[in-house]
């Protein structure tokens, strides 16, 4: 297991190939067609999975199927970035099947979020490599500013951020690694080979539709396995639409995360535009940054 990224995949150039696959749910021609405008009026070649438009239950196709187009396309030398049409879940059910042999030998960009992050996690465990945590082509259309940054990134332009603090962000100073994406998939992929080490690193965290007693449960599982106390930082990305039960919880799920880590003294950055609201900056994992909490929060890749 490697504990520093060092492998950067090269970044895009006019004419190169972005490869869209459906490891997760299901998707449509009708809603991948107005990403694929976009991306070729970056100057990018698309290639789709073969069995991208298949379908069982909410799945983009059997297990198998699924497997064999992410399998192909981190085969192909001609592709350059790896995309996901949308997440929902699935990802997990194909991660262990695949091999990423070819992959090391010409490395690509890995792009996506929410069921995305088992790749991230898997990759940044096995090979120490960076990936990238941004929109997807389902999602395109939400955020014109994500998009725009989106672009940045993969062409390989300088990505930094200022954003307000708010009342519950925790100052302070750090440098370490960025890791991290969904509570929900990293707390499924404890004691996996996709288990995510955070050992000196920052953390991100977003998540969706969850009910914030399972916030809770899903922060102490990552308190009592030793994954927030090694921190050097922690990022909180949108946590949308949280459910509470007939007796409140009594808190939000900012509160329960600060509550989580309230012993420990590293900087902690809430609010941070990524994840499943409007806004989901993008944001390269595994790679070196430097986080700075005060009156304003900035986050700046080195």
């Amino acid at each position: 297991m490697q504990t520093h990224s060092t492998l950067r995949p090269a970044y895009l150039k006019q004419g190169d190939t972005i490869g869209i696959v459906a490891p997760a749910r299901k998707v449509s021609a009708e809603e991948l067609a107005p990403a694929i405008k976009i991306l070729e009026s970056w100057g990018l070649k698309i290639k789709t999975g073969k069995n991208i438009f298949s379908v069982q239950d909410q799945f983009a196709g059997s297990d198998a199927q699924r497997m064999a187009d992410y399998q192909d396309m981190l085969d192909d030398t001609e592709v350059k970035a790896i995309i996901s049409a949308r997440g929902g879940y699935g990802s997990v059910r194909i991660i262990d099947a695949l091999n990423f042999s070819s992959f090391k030998k010409n490395t690509k960009w890995i792009i996506g979020y929410s069921d995305v992050t088992a790749m991230h996690s898997h990759i940044h465990n096995h090979l120490g490599m960076e990936t990238l945590h941004a929109a997807m082509p389902i999602s395109f259309n939400k955020d014109a500013e994500s998009l725009a940054l989106l672009k940045k990134a993969l062409f390989g332009k300088e990505l930094s951020y200022s954003i307000s603090s708010t009342p519950l962000s925790r100052k302070g100073e750090s440098k370490g690694v960025l890791v991290g994406g969904n509570l929900s998939l990293l707390y499924a992929l404890a004691a996996t080979p996709s288990d995510i080490d955070t050992k000196g690193k920052i953390l991100f965290l977003e998540d969706l539709d969850e009910y914030l007693y399972h916030i809770d449960r899903m922060m102490m599982q990552l308190k009592r396995s030793g994954k927030l106390s090694g921190l050097k930082g922690l990022v909180i990305g949108c946590f949308s639409d949280m459910k509470d039960n007939t007796i409140p919880f009594g808190k939000t799920a900012e509160e329960i995360i600060l509550d989580a880590v309230k012993e420990y003294n590293y900087p902690v950055c809430f609010g941070f535009p990524a994840g499943h609201g409007i806004k989901n900056y993008p944001l390269y994992l595994g790679r070196e940054v430097e986080l700075s909490v005060k009156e304003k929060t900035s986050l700046k890749f080195l």
